[in-house]
């Protein structure tokens, strides 16, 4: 039983991570086998606007824009704030010649460790929720019983939709961080 929950539940959080460290790394890899290192250099803007875009969702949720589904714009969220997050590390590449640029790229990694946590975190209780709501339905328990019987478990799925309390943080972390570098950008850059 644990070796099926370690399989479904922990796994794709960790693949997912990895992924994004295995891809950045073989993508930076290709662009210095091939001499176009100049390439990593503008993959932060297409970067930033993928994370930027992936904001879309945050609007909805917050009922600053009224197109489309949550959950269909929860899952492009996800997806673009990681490709986007991929295309920046292959920007950051494996060169440390910027202090703000490599804490932004950390506050970055932790934002998406925190998005992925969160998105296991809920969709774990979730999935426990109903799989409880099943089994009692399956006893025969009437509507007031479910509710009463469930009331413990779907505060424990609020505590964990709770979890964005510290993901926000990170974000504006992240956020302030790269705004400051991409101002560095500019201010320093030899624009000749």
């Amino acid at each position: 039983m644990q070796a099926k929950l370690l399989r479904r539940e922990v796994l794709p959080f960790m693949l997912a991570f990895a992924a994004l460290a295995v891809l950045a790394l073989l993508l930076d890899a290709l662009l210095h086998v091939f001499n176009v290192v100049w390439i990593g250099r503008y993959l932060g803007i297409p970067g930033t606007l993928l994370i930027l875009l992936s904001f879309v969702y945050s609007l909805r949720k917050r009922r600053l824009v009224g197109f489309s589904q949550p959950a269909v714009l929860l899952r492009w969220h996800q997806r673009m704030a990681w490709f986007g997050s991929l295309l920046v590390l292959v920007h950051a590449g494996i060169h440390f010649n910027a202090i703000l640029g490599w804490l932004a790229v950390w506050a970055m990694l932790v934002d998406v460790g925190s998005g992925l946590t969160g998105k296991y975190l809920l969709d774990r209780s979730r999935r426990r929720l109903e799989q409880a709501r099943q089994r009692m339905r399956q006893q025969g328990l009437s509507a007031d019983e479910l509710e009463e019987r469930l009331y413990v478990d779907s505060l424990t799925f609020d505590v964990m939709k709770q979890w964005r309390s510290v993901h926000l943080p990170v974000t504006l972390v992240f956020a302030v961080l790269a705004l400051a570098h991409i101002i560095a950008i500019f201010l320093f850059w030899g624009w000749k």
